[in-house]
């Protein structure tokens, strides 16, 4: 039954990943690498493993090719891996415009580590998961490469219809855990200390998911974590300021980190249509709609529930700064939101910043009536909507004329 559950909960999650991937995929979109939560680099995850009592591999941080040199030498390993630390997956084949191929390298030799450091740190590395002109490389891991005898997948993550944390496991392999605990049972004890030991990482820090990838077992009978991811709860930040201190934002998209300053929600597409929406299911049906209609959307920005007129000129100012956008489409159906504050905030905008675009406005819900008639009154070229429908096809011909 828990194997059933825990099953369940791995196909929803990829599931829910997956919608947004579907969407834009559809769209014919380029999904801008969007960032929703705080996300730590492989050594940062690792260090909070370790200081939790989890098996990871010895390693150290290096920012300069001399630094990783020295760091390989203290290493004193049979064996050192060294990766270059970036918030995309797929490092291992990928490609930096140094020439170098691969984010990931083993060698004996701690004079090779610092020729590989060379080629890697100041410069860009390309992967699939990465924009197209890659990541710049600020720091690698150098870290004792162990072999592994065996390979299992095992992640804690949080799931919805479970109402709390569950366990997904793969074994790689064949053999069953009853052999395994009739010829080793040590190991047995070994893998379930620290699998007892993440799960207290996953409530110390108020994470959603730790996923380990291998868990592996080295020839000595050694249980290591050799890689690993954590997502976590961004409600707990006041709690848990030393972890969102570690926030990597080196690599964020300069927009998304200027719409989160006013508690807005930015994804950028490669589309001419900026869509100003309210709720993420909303702005996903926006977006299709505009496609259904021949448009192609710019971006969704997401306002959310609680907002106020500041939000929607600084909402504004993030949509008309980008060069691609040649329309607005403002969708927003209050229910919580208030449409007079929206219908303020936007004529604020279309004045102070001079909008230059079309801008078609779709309201409904709360206070609508009051929203209109200020939109009426502002003498402001702003085309009024009826339905959803009605919008996207008025946002699609008011690029065409």
């Amino acid at each position: 039954m828990a194997a059933s559950m825990a099953s369940q909960a791995a196909v929803r999650g990829l599931r829910t990943t997956t919608t947004k991937h579907v969407l834009l995929d559809k769209l014919k979109c380029t999904w801008l690498n969007p960032r929703r939560w705080l996300n730590l680099q492989e050594y940062q995850s690792k260090k909070l493993m370790q200081d939790s009592g989890v098996a990871v591999q010895r390693f150290y941080v290096a920012d300069t090719a001399s630094q990783a040199q020295e760091a390989a030498k203290r290493l004193n390993a049979k064996e050192i891996v060294l990766k270059a630390q970036i918030l995309a997956g797929g490092r291992g084949k990928g490609v930096f415009d140094s020439g170098l191929k691969g984010g990931v390298h083993l060698t004996k030799d701690p004079a090779v580590v610092g020729e590989l450091a060379k080629k890697m740190l100041g410069f860009n590395l390309t992967t699939k998961q990465t924009p197209k002109d890659g990541v710049k490389v600020k720091t690698v891991m150098v870290a004792e490469a162990l072999d592994i005898s065996r390979e299992t997948y095992f992640a804690i993550l949080m799931d919805r219809a479970c109402n709390g944390p569950v366990m997904v496991g793969s074994p790689k392999g064949g053999m069953d855990i009853e052999e395994v605990a009739a010829t080793t049972p040590e190991l047995i004890f070994k893998a379930a200390d620290q699998i007892k030991r993440l799960y207290d990482l996953f409530l110390k820090v108020d994470a959603t998911q730790v996923e380990v990838n291998p868990l592996g077992e080295t020839p000595e009978g050694q249980v290591v974590c050799f890689d690993a991811k954590i997502n976590f709860d961004d409600n707990a930040e006041f709690r848990q300021k030393d972890v969102f201190a570690m926030d990597d934002m080196t690599e964020s998209d300069a927009t998304e980190m200027e719409a989160a300053k006013w508690d807005l929600k930015y994804i950028g597409m490669d589309g001419n249509i900026a869509c100003f929406v309210n709720g993420a299911g909303l702005a996903m049906a926006t977006c299709d709609i505009i496609d259904l209609h021949g448009g192609k959307p710019a971006n969704f920005l997401d306002l959310g529930g609680g907002v106020k007129e500041r939000q929607v000129y600084e909402a504004f100012k993030l949509l008309t700064a980008d060069p691609k956008v040649e329309a607005i489409l403002v969708n927003i159906f209050g229910g919580i939101v208030n449409c007079a504050i929206i219908a303020n905030g936007i004529t604020k905008a279309c004045r102070e910043l001079e909008l230059k675009v079309p801008l078609v406005v779709r309201l409904e819900g709360t206070n609508v009536h009051e929203a209109k008639r200020i939109l009426t009154e502002s003498g402001l070229p702003i085309t009024s909507a009826e339905d959803l429908d009605d919008a996207a096809k008025k946002a699609v011909a008011a690029i065409r004329k």
